[in-house]
């Protein structure tokens, strides 16, 4: 993985997924180590985020390194009508790594043409999300002990959600069954379920969270995000779809873990906070460990 860019969850084998996993319990065991002592990191941040900037961030600064960049485009050049070729290339000259969320599909993958470092997609509109997609496949192994023959739901914006694509694509590799919650208008693309097709795995569709609560190990919620809309009707037809109370857990399987990329609206209750099958605070924990690992390998001091 050395000197490699993570633009998509497609970019790295399952073997290698295992070994950043493997990787990142070490870094959950240790996540103060001085191994990048003498590194610049650059975070492009061109849309809002809070989790994956600051959980970046942290790896960063926890194995001794340093952060420049920028969390509002407002306050960089391209507000001046600066191209992202130009950014790209110029903040390549005062770091060792990128990572970058943009708006834009396709926006990273074009910035890992033009670097002339290492390009991590911190997330590209509603396309890709790679390295929230490694930590939940981190998450899902630590309360699950294996990533095999699992079922998983996916619930709420499976259009958009570029969370939710990564996974899908990623969990193709461990023979999962899918069950897929959603809008009408919000379902799994069919570039996306061309995957689960091409891999031989079963897939079902629902539109009622009831359905899937009882068959399932992982229900990972997702949020209706507004900003992907361009019609702000259609967005408000479908913004309360699904929302997760406690109650609506009483038959679920007692291995049961729920997980969401967060920011939350109101599609979790915090009635369910206090269950002990709402997972989702350690998850985002487990941001920082699976970060580290995967920046620790691309620039090979791990």
């Amino acid at each position: 993985m050395k000197n490699r860019s993570l633009v998509s969850i497609t970019d790295f084998t399952k073997d290698e997924y295992l070994q950043l996993l493997d990787l990142a319990v070490r870094f959950e065991n240790n996540p103060i180590q001085k191994i990048l002592e003498g590194y610049v990191v650059a975070t492009l941040f061109f849309e809002p985020s809070t989790r994956t900037r600051l959980s970046f961030e942290s790896a960063v600064n926890r194995l001794g390194g340093k952060i420049i960049g920028f969390s509002d485009a407002a306050m960089s050049s391209t507000s001046k009508g600066e191209s992202l070729m130009d950014t790209i290339r110029t903040v390549s000259n005062y770091s060792d790594l990128i990572v970058m969320r943009h708006p834009i599909e396709g926006s990273a993958r074009w910035a890992s043409e033009v670097a002339s470092v290492p390009i991590i997609n911190a997330g590209d509109g509603a396309n890709q999300h790679p390295t929230q997609c490694l930590l939940d496949l981190y998450t899902i192994l630590q309360t699950q002990g294996s990533l095999e023959n699992l079922n998983v739901a996916f619930v709420g914006d499976l259009k958009y959600g570029r969370t939710v694509h990564s996974n899908v694509i990623a969990l193709t590799h461990f023979n999962t069954t899918f069950h897929l919650v959603s809008p009408e208008e919000l379902k799994l693309p069919s570039s996306v379920k061309m995957h689960i097709k091409n891999n031989n795995l079963n897939y079902y569709q629902y539109t009622d969270i009831n359905e899937v609560i009882s068959k399932v190990d992982i229900l990972y919620m997702t949020r209706i995000q507004k900003e992907r809309f361009s019609d702000v009707l259609e967005y408000e037809r479908v913004k309360n779809s699904y929302i997760l109370h406690n109650k609506m857990l009483e038959n679920s399987r007692n291995n049961l873990k729920i997980l969401h990329p967060l920011p939350r609206v109101n599609e979790i209750n915090v009635d369910v906070d206090n269950n002990p099958k709402a997972y989702y605070f350690e998850q985002a924990l487990n941001g920082v460990y699976v970060r580290q690992a995967l920046i620790a390998s691309i620039l090979g001091l791990a």
